[in-house]
C-alpha cells in the first residue's frame, strides 16, 4: 500500500485505492480488504501515511525516491545537464535503478514502464552531456545501462556509437554498428534505420539480409 500511495503525488480515493490493490475481488471484498490492511498496518508505516474516511495520501514531510529520480530526468530532458552533479555517478545510479524489480501486480507494471522510459531517455541525455564534456569513459558506461536496459533500443546504440565517433575510435563505433545489427536481424527481421547508418558513415558496411 505504501509503495502504490508512493507513486502518487495527491490524495488517492479509499475506492481507488481498494480497486487498484485488490483488483480480483468484488468492490465490497476490496474495500473490506483495505479497511482491514490500514488497521493491521504497524505504527510506522501508518504514520507514513495521511488517512481520512475517503482518502489516503502520503502524510507531510514523507519523501519518495521516486520523485526526486522522476524530477531529475525531467530537468535533464527539459534543459539538459548543465550542473556538474547532472552527469555524475549519483545521477548514472539514479537513472539506473529499476521501479520494484520482481513486481508484477498490474499497477506496477504500467508505472515500471513509464519510468523505465523517462529514464532511458534521461540517460541518453547524460551521455550527450559526457560527451560534450569529453568524459568518454563515463559516457561510454552510461551508454552501457541504456543497451543492457533494451539491446534493441536504437536510440541508445546511437548514444554508444556517438561516444566511440566522438573519442575517435572508429572500429568501436563500427562493431557496435555491426553487433546491433545483427541482434536486430536475428530478432526482429529488420535492419537499423538510415539514421543510424548515416551515423556511422560509410565505415559500415552495407545491410544484409
Amino acid at each position: 500500500m505504501l509503495a502504490f500511495m508512493a507513486m502518487r503525488h495527491r490524495p488517492v480515493g479509499r475506492l481507488l485505492v481498494a480497486g487498484s490493490l485488490w483488483a480480483g475481488a468484488t468492490e465490497g471484498h476490496a474495500y473490506a480488504a483495505l479497511r482491514s490492511a490500514l488497521t493491521r498496518m504497524n505504527r510506522t508505516c501508518r504514520e507514513a501515511l495521511l488517512v481520512t474516511p475517503s482518502s489516503l495520501e502520503l502524510a507531510p514531510g514523507v519523501s519518495v525516491d521516486l520523485h526526486a529520480a522522476q524530477a531529475l530526468a525531467h530537468r535533464l530532458l527539459d534543459d539538459g545537464p548543465h550542473a556538474a552533479a547532472d552527469l555524475g555517478a549519483a545521477a548514472v545510479a539514479t537513472l539506473s535503478s529499476e521501479l520494484l524489480p520482481l513486481w508484477y501486480d498490474d499497477w506496477v507494471l504500467s508505472e515500471a514502464e513509464d519510468w523505465r522510459q523517462l529514464r532511458l531517455h534521461a540517460l541518453e541525455a547524460v551521455v550527450d552531456g559526457l560527451v560534450e564534456a569529453r568524459r568518454f569513459g563515463h559516457a561510454t558506461a552510461a551508454a552501457g545501462v541504456v543497451v543492457r536496459a533494451d539491446p534493441l533500443r536504437e536510440s541508445a546504440q546511437a548514444a554508444l556509437i556517438r561516444v566511440h565517433l566522438a573519442e575517435g575510435n572508429q572500429s568501436e563505433a563500427v562493431h557496435a554498428f555491426d553487433r546491433f545489427s545483427r541482434l536486430l536481424r536475428t530478432d526482429l527481421g529488420l535492419v537499423p534505420t538510415p539514421g543510424l547508418r548515416e551515423l556511422v558513415g560509410g565505415h559500415a558496411g552495407p545491410p544484409r539480409g
